[in-house]
């Protein structure tokens, strides 16, 4: 996987890589920064068109129906960076494609290649937004390619890898430090810090007291959360819940909260930040993150039950109100004895995120309307 994650931070650099399936050979790139110009370059790199990968989601948002999880869409050779930002991310593309250019792209999509997918993949995996920039490698290209690999100047991976990028890999986590961190509603705390296998993502157990005298261990599995848990936003409830997981956990007499680096349900503080302008806008969190190209919750819960693992846990009375938290650890093995409700205040700000998440995502938050009411 070392590829793989050198790929990734090439990426995230604004440089391209080269994904390859057997003989399919594709040339690929972010479409965050001058798109413009990567078209251009990719085209003249590949001796092929360019082309456009957009997610299920992303169509969905242009009224496209997948039958896929991608879809590749040809792109002119002239294509201008505004109408590459309103294929991939805009709120409104019908506002700069017009009726005609919307009804011509969802016309011209492609099926997904494996080299697609696991662009997109890639993408996701370095917090981007979920659309590739392509192009398939000319025959009369792939001598000039090779010896651009060759001299380190264009990385290669192969597709069948960068689309696992996604899974992790069970128990590869790393324990790398830990220290005594008393804090203001637990006294007796200590930090583990523990990192995945390819560095890009640190994950913190929290541990509360003495744990291992519990029949099922208290546990929170807390999405980091920086503009709530650290600056109090109004927008969502995740500074409150994870100050009241504390204080419940060490009220019980100990036990886990784990702080995973799943920031904005997975997508990312960046993309995060994108999906706020878009339901200032009027979307909801759901359909602002779809608009984005991603999924209603982009989290994979596989980390968790790694770091239960290391720290001897398989019994939880997990705090949540999310269905799929519960789910996840049972997938991995850990035995959720019982659920806890676990409420943060309702406002003006957050109503809106905290219905879609109720009404929509099927979050157990009954009790928080009808205190409300």
């Amino acid at each position: 996987m070392h590829q793989v994650e050198r790929a990734i931070f090439d990426l995230r650099r604004g440089l391209p890589v080269l994904i390859a399936d057997g003989d399919d050979w594709v040339l690929v790139q972010a479409v965050e920064g001058d798109a413009e110009a990567a078209a251009a370059r990719l085209g003249e790199l590949s001796g092929g068109a360019p082309a456009l990968v957009l997610s299920r989601h992303r169509l969905a948002a242009l009224g496209v129906e997948a039958t896929g999880e991608a879809a590749r869409l040809p792109l002119p050779d002239d294509v201008a960076a505004s109408r590459l930002a309103a294929l991939a991310y805009a709120a409104s593309p019908a506002a700069p494609l017009g009726r005609t250019g919307l009804a011509a792209c969802r016309a011209a999509l492609e099926a997904a290649a494996p080299t697609d997918l696991a662009a997109l993949a890639l993408m996701r995996r370095a917090l981007l937004i979920p659309a590739a920039l392509v192009a398939r490698v000319a025959a009369t290209r792939r001598e000039a390619i090779a010896a651009v690999r060759a001299d380190g100047s264009l990385l290669a991976v192969e597709a069948a890898q960068a689309a696992r990028c996604l899974e992790g890999t069970p128990g590869m986590l790393r324990r790398v430090s830990e220290a005594r961190i008393p804090l203001a509603d637990a006294d007796d705390c200590r930090f583990i810090l523990f990192r995945e296998p390819d560095g890009l993502r640190e994950h913190v157990a929290v541990v509360i007291g003495d744990p291992a005298s519990a029949a099922a261990v208290p546990l929170r599995l807390h999405s980091a959360c920086l503009t709530g848990d650290l600056f109090g936003s109004l927008r969502c409830d995740c500074g409150e819940q994870l100050r009241n997981a504390v204080a419940e956990i060490e009220a019980l007499g100990g036990g886990v909260l784990l702080y995973l680096a799943q920031e904005g349900r997975g997508i990312g503080l960046a993309n995060k930040l994108r999906a706020y302008t878009l339901q200032d806008a009027g979307l909801d969190t759901l359909d602002a993150d779809q608009v984005l190209g991603f999924g209603e919750d982009e989290r994979r819960y596989g980390v968790a039950v790694d770091m239960l693992d290391a720290l001897g846990i398989r019994r939880v009375q997990l705090m949540t109100n999310n269905p799929l938290k519960m789910a996840a650890l049972a997938r991995g093995g850990i035995e959720v004895v019982e659920r806890q409700a676990l409420y943060g205040s309702l406002n003006d700000h957050n109503h809106r995120y905290l219905s879609a998440k109720a009404e929509r995502a099927g979050h157990l938050l009954d009790e928080v309307f009808r205190v409300r009411r």
